[in-house]
């Protein structure tokens, strides 16, 4: 897939709108992807959330404590399609 995250916003409830630099749009529940444990803890506070960045250079969003998310995966989960794998050991991805 490799499409680059060109803007995200922060909705209530751990949602994000995310737009991808082909067109594609739509609005990922955040809680229902990653438990808030780990590099993820910090994003339990809500207001620390809404600070999610868009880096360019990488095509995803990230927070200032080193936390990010694969866009693939992002982009996977708005578009309803699934992950093309390359292989059978990156299957459970």
């Amino acid at each position: 897939m490799l499409k680059d995250i060109v803007e995200a916003k922060p909705i209530k409830d751990y949602k994000l709108y995310l737009k991808f630099e082909d067109g594609i749009n739509g609005i990922v529940d955040i809680s229902q992807l990653i438990d808030f444990v780990g590099i993820f803890e910090k994003l339990k506070d809500f207001s620390y959330f809404q600070t999610v960045k868009v880096n360019p250079e990488w095509g995803t969003i990230y927070w200032e404590n080193g936390a990010d998310l694969d866009p693939d995966v992002l982009y996977s989960l708005i578009t309803n399609n699934s992950l093309p794998y390359q292989t059978k050991e990156a299957s459970f991805l």
